[in-house]
């Protein structure tokens, strides 16, 4: 019996075609995730499998209290405890994004902050994209890959703050993304990745450039809290 709704199956899936789609990953370096919490289970993608050979159907179930497979005969991504830390720190968020796309890892190579430089980064983040602490030797040697989960929530905060901040970078590694949807958290990525090469551009051609608190704050509010404006009603914000 496969385990996981289809529904959620083909939305795990698509998300995951966007990362090669989108240039965020060489070779399988990406996956994507997305959580039933009704059923108790989230989906990811397998360890390894290239995206052309990726099927809906491969998609391996994980129990989201213990971090048990539940079915088939393929091993989860292994960054799958990395997910579930977020998934059990954040219960509004549906879906999980990982990958090494070449300027959000430069950033996080550097142990530097994506800094917020114009209104594009601002639509999406209330300020900077954060880079993680290093981990401990003790965090490396044991439990490494929820360790990286919870370097990022030690960042980062509870619920609200991560819905404000749908991103980081963990410090040596590279981007996690999250959102509502497996959708909603692969966009994240791609806009990391966007931001992430325009403030390398930016600063190379000013190293003092910046943007004012109050446009920041102007176009991330018109976009997200109670007196946002930006699209229309009705439109799918999945």
């Amino acid at each position: 019996m496969t385990i996981g709704s289809e529904a959620l199956r083909q939305d795990v899936w698509l998300a995951n075609q966007v990362i090669p789609k989108a240039g965020l990953a060489q070779l399988t370096w990406g996956n994507v995730s997305g959580v039933d919490r009704d059923g108790g289970y989230f989906l990811i993608k397998p360890s390894g499998v290239s995206y052309d050979d990726l099927t809906a159907d491969m998609l391996v179930p994980v129990d989201l209290k213990t971090g048990k497979v539940l079915g088939g005969d393929l091993r989860p991504s292994v960054d799958t405890e990395s997910h579930r830390a977020f998934y059990l720190a954040w219960p509004s968020i549906g879906g999980i994004t990982h990958t090494h796309s070449t300027n959000a890892v430069a950033f996080a190579q550097a142990n530097r902050d994506i800094p917020v430089l114009g209104t594009t980064h601002a639509d999406t983040f209330n300020g900077p994209v954060p880079v993680t602490r290093g981990l401990t030797p003790e965090e490396c040697a044991t439990d490494y890959e929820f360790n990286t989960g919870q370097v990022i929530i030690e960042l980062i905060g509870d619920d609200e703050a991560a819905a404000g901040m749908p991103g980081a970078l963990v410090a040596n590694h590279g981007p996690f993304t999250w959102g509502v949807s497996p959708k909603k958290s692969v966009e994240h990525a791609i806009i990391v990745e966007a931001v992430a090469e325009m403030a390398i551009k930016t600063l190379a051609l000013n190293p003092d450039a910046f943007t004012p608190q109050h446009l920041q704050e102007r176009h991330f509010k018109r976009k997200h809290g109670p007196g946002a404006y930006y699209g229309n009603p009705g439109a799918t914000k999945s």
